[in-house]
């Protein structure tokens, strides 16, 4: 994988969601890899454009940001245009706040997913790669699960990614257009937030004795932020995938209590983990178990992961550590 990304250089590349976790990973690599990377983030008085603000300002001029929303389909269609490559990873991906305002997840998911294909139709871009997401599977039937395996809608946000990438499949279908879905499995990594629950553990065994967490039996599949970024990289140099859906994961899993203690073990700290009942899912709606079959992506497009869970944990560790200012301790992250 020593030449990924090759393919391009000095190509027009738009990723949106480059605010959040995965995109602004995602952004600053297309940028090292010497891609015109063009970022939508979701507009704010604030002019703050998310995740992005992290990068290195060296790398960061090279970005054109467009601020916007999803939902609007002019803005989006004026993004789009021009784009040779266009990765799609703008949603709203929180679980427990899609229980809250799920007419707002579901507009901004399946909506914007809309808005960015019917927009890929008129200007057509080379290639649309849809991000998917495995809570899409819900509740594994079988494992590992297989990108054959039934999509069950467990929560507002997992019913509206579903929506998405059969819209995106529709569009491939109907007007024969690029679309490759990649589904990453949960990712962890520097500056992801405290709604989810790798940081959430890290945060507060640093500033507290108890760690408060939701169902703690349920299993996860992790993969590193840097390698979920390689899957998406190597969708670009890789022919003949159009129509895929392929799964990105570290094809282990953990439980959510023997994640948190194998973080205080590598932060070398004790605390207690306790159930705290508010962040606790719905009884049929609680994903109990995730692990991924990779052999798709093996074949497809060479990917492997090639950070352990150790090793990405240390890093995410650290980075936590350095920036601890960012999180919100005495609030639960929805």
């Amino acid at each position: 994988m020593d030449n990924l990304g090759e393919s391009l250089q000095g190509k027009k590349v738009l990723v949106t969601g480059a605010g959040g976790f995965i995109g602004s990973h995602l952004t600053e690599r297309l940028v090292e890899l010497g891609a015109k990377v063009r970022a939508l983030v979701r507009y704010n008085s604030r002019n703050d454009h998310g995740l992005i603000e992290l990068i290195d300002f060296r790398v960061r001029k090279e970005i054109e940001v467009i601020r916007g929303d999803l939902r609007d389909f002019e803005t989006v269609w004026k993004t789009v245009k021009g784009q040779n490559v266009v990765f799609h990873l703008g949603a709203q991906v929180s679980i427990p706040y899609s229980y809250l305002h799920p007419t707002e997840v579901v507009q901004t998911n399946i909506m914007g997913t809309l808005n960015v294909m019917n927009a890929a139709k008129e200007c057509q871009p080379q290639l649309i790669v849809h991000t998917s997401s495995s809570e899409v599977y819900g509740t594994a039937q079988y494992v590992p699960i297989d990108e054959n395996h039934p999509l069950q809608g467990q929560s507002p946000y997992s019913a509206s990614k579903i929506g998405a990438d059969k819209i995106a499949e529709s569009f491939q279908r109907s007007f024969d257009l690029p679309v490759v879905t990649l589904r990453p499995f949960n990712t962890y990594g520097p500056r992801q937030s405290a709604r989810a629950v790798t940081p959430t553990i890290i945060v507060q065994a640093l500033l507290q004795d108890k760690v408060y967490l939701g169902s703690l039996h349920p299993t996860r599949d992790l993969t590193y932020v840097a390698d979920i970024v390689d899957g998406f990289i190597s969708v670009t140099e890789r022919q003949n995938l159009v129509g895929e859906v392929i799964n990105i994961g570290s094809g282990m899993e953990i439980s959510i209590a023997n994640l948190a203690n194998k973080i205080l073990s590598l932060m070398g700290v004790k605390a207690d983990i306790v159930t705290d009942q508010k962040r606790v899912r719905p009884a049929k709606s609680e994903v109990e178990r995730l692990l991924a079959d990779t052999s798709k992506a093996k074949r497809l497009l060479h990917w492997n992961p090639q950070v352990s869970l150790e090793e990405g944990l240390g890093k995410t560790i650290q980075w936590v550590k350095e920036n601890l200012e960012r999180y919100k301790i005495e609030l639960y992250n929805l």
